[in-house]
């Protein structure tokens, strides 16, 4: 199984980044926390702090692997060029918020992407990527 996570803006600084919301671990040590728990997995990472550099990649992944695991950040929020790049493509995508975007500012309670995505994970921390990842292994856990 091929599956890539791709996070957007300011997620490149997890860890440092406001961790009474967001933790105090970078992702690039979660990462390869991931690639050891799921050995089984070709998994993959891409962070962008720019939304064509978002879209480009889902373009370039959305036909050929068995999954995309995203957490848009911001863009979550503003960009219908995210929601349509991930109607476009055909390989399935998981939404992921490390936060409770419900619990946080109304503006926030919006998402442009969880039409077109199959499921979404939100306020589990972290570990809303491993349950992704186990959505797409057995998509009823």
């Amino acid at each position: 199984m091929k599956l890539i996570i791709i996070n957007g803006p300011n997620l490149n600084l997890l860890g440092k980044r406001q961790p009474e919301v967001y933790g105090h671990q970078s992702f690039e040590s979660y990462f390869e926390e991931l690639v050891v728990a799921n050995p089984s997995i070709n998994l993959e990472y891409f962070q962008s702090n720019y939304e064509g550099a978002l879209i480009d990649k889902l373009h370039e992944c959305g036909f050929s692997y068995d999954g995309i695991i995203i957490n848009a950040g911001g863009y979550t929020h503003t960009s219908v060029a995210l929601g349509d790049a991930i109607a476009a493509i055909e390989t399935p995508t998981i939404e992921v918020h490390i936060s409770n975007i419900y619990e946080r500012e109304k503006f926030r309670h919006h998402s442009f992407l969880l039409a077109n995505c199959i499921f979404s994970v939100v306020g589990e921390g972290l570990f809303g990527y491993q349950k992704a990842i186990n959505y797409f292994v057995e998509p009823t856990s």
